[in-house]
């Protein structure tokens, strides 16, 4: 540090400790400005991390590959055996199941929500190579059955979709597999289950006999429409014949890292030399990130650019006091031009007294908007779970010093200009 730079910010302090009233003045007309930049650049970080998490929970993890395949008899075998073993990569296979009493009709037919039972739900499809149709309706008496979308998994998807454990555990995919499958289901399905209670046999279309199933969790997949039951693979298939794998109306999706472009171009070509078309399997990349940026961008300006306003009314807050201030100190300052303080040095003290003060005024700011953030996740934490990991986040902190910074900047410029200015002359006149 300059011996200067270090004068200039001895002198200032000196300044600061001997006009505390001043200061507090001019941290008091600064502190809404910097507090509004710190809550805005705050507000977004959690909108985007929010926005980002519920995108998460619903389609998957930033850069996630998700490929589709088109109903076919020959890609289900093609895919399990290809992503046996593998921990970049899970594939889903999606059918319907009804859980309750045999032969009746479940009390959501289609899988429809159960707060919405007036409304339908997806129904039952069967697709071949014409295309797909609803499936047949029966004539089945109202019974203590639920239909559920079922979701077999290869292994463990939440290293692609941040599920959020509500309630007991999540599959594990490290033990041998269970005659009585264990299932684990969405905050949906658990609803039904609590208001309907049905027997414990799960029926699913073309299983070899109906299952006892476990209920060992209950999940929030982000799922808002209908009911849904996840469940193993290999457990499923322990009840389906041998060719369900097979099976044309199966659908098929599988999500990979963005490092398993190995694994990616090996399925592709089992799956072209078994006679699948290439057009036919759709790659996406989820870019959750981008979209989400897009979303908040206009927003957050529109903030920041009201936060600036209040933040100029603060800046004019500290020019008035420090005109004022120079000019109380006219005598002073011709005094130390007179026993030879450059002009540099005097405009270097006022300016480090207004940037000590936004300083001060950015921590002030940091300090209630940290505090705030705690003191609200503890209040609204029962209401918005969510809320209970937030963290104050280093860009707000970061935002704020720099409009401490920009403010006394701003606000001290013109009173340092004039302080350089003063003639030495006006110590005779003192």
């Amino acid at each position: 540090m300059s011996g200067r730079l270090r004068s200039a910010l001895i002198i200032g302090g000196q300044g600061i400790r001997a006009r505390k009233l001043r200061t507090l003045l001019s941290m008091l007309s600064l502190f809404l400005g910097v507090l509004a930049v710190v809550v805005v650049q705050a507000g977004s970080e959690f909108a985007q991390k929010q926005l980002l998490a519920d995108s998460e929970l619903s389609m998957a993890k930033d850069g996630t590959l998700q490929l589709y395949l088109p109903p076919n008899d020959k890609a289900g075998p093609i895919v399990v055996d290809t992503i046996k073993g593998r921990a970049d990569a899970v594939a889903m296979l999606h059918k319907n199941a009804v859980i309750g009493e045999p032969n009746v009709s479940p009390v959501n037919p289609g899988g429809a929500p159960f707060d919405h039972l007036d409304s339908g739900g997806r129904g039952s499809f069967v697709c071949d190579a014409s295309g797909c149709r609803p499936a047949a309706s029966t004539n089945a008496p109202p019974g203590k059955a639920i239909e559920v979308r079922l979701v077999a998994l290869t292994g463990d998807i939440r290293q692609f979709r941040a599920f959020r454990v509500e309630a007991g555990q999540w599959l594990d995919f490290g033990t041998a597999p269970s005659l009585a499958p264990k299932i684990v289901l969405n905050k949906e399905a658990a609803k039904g289950f609590e208001r309907y209670r049905v027997p414990a046999q799960m029926h699913v279309d073309g299983a070899t006999a109906d299952a006892t199933p476990q209920i060992t969790g209950v999940v929030d997949d982000g799922e808002g429409y209908g009911p849904v039951a996840y469940i193993r693979l290999d457990e499923l298939l322990n009840w389906m014949p041998p060719k369900a794998l097979a099976d044309p109306n199966m659908a098929l999706q599988i999500m990979m890292t963005p490092e398993a472009s190995g694994f990616e171009q090996t399925l592709k070509a089992r799956l072209i030399g078994q006679g699948m078309k290439a057009d036919e399997i759709y790659v996406n990349t989820v870019k959750s990130r981008e979209r989400i940026e897009d979303q908040l961008s206009l927003m957050r300006m529109i903030f920041l650019g009201m936060a600036a306003l209040v933040l100029l009314i603060g800046t004019a807050g500290i020019l008035n006091v420090g005109l004022a201030t120079v000019g109380e100190r006219i005598e002073e300052f011709a005094l130390r031009r007179a026993v030879g303080t450059p002009r540099a040095l005097l405009a270097g003290i006022v300016l480090a007294e207004t940037l000590l003060t936004g300083l001060m005024t950015a921590a002030a700011a940091i300090g209630v908007g940290a505090l705030g953030i705690k003191v609200g996740a503890g209040m609204f934490a029962g209401r918005f779970p969510s809320v209970q990991d937030i963290v104050f986040p280093w860009q707000a902190g970061v935002a704020g010093v720099i409009a401490g910074l920009v403010a006394g900047l701003l606000g001290g410029l013109v009173p340092a200009i004039r302080a350089a200015r003063i003639p030495i002359a006006t110590v005779m006149r003192a």
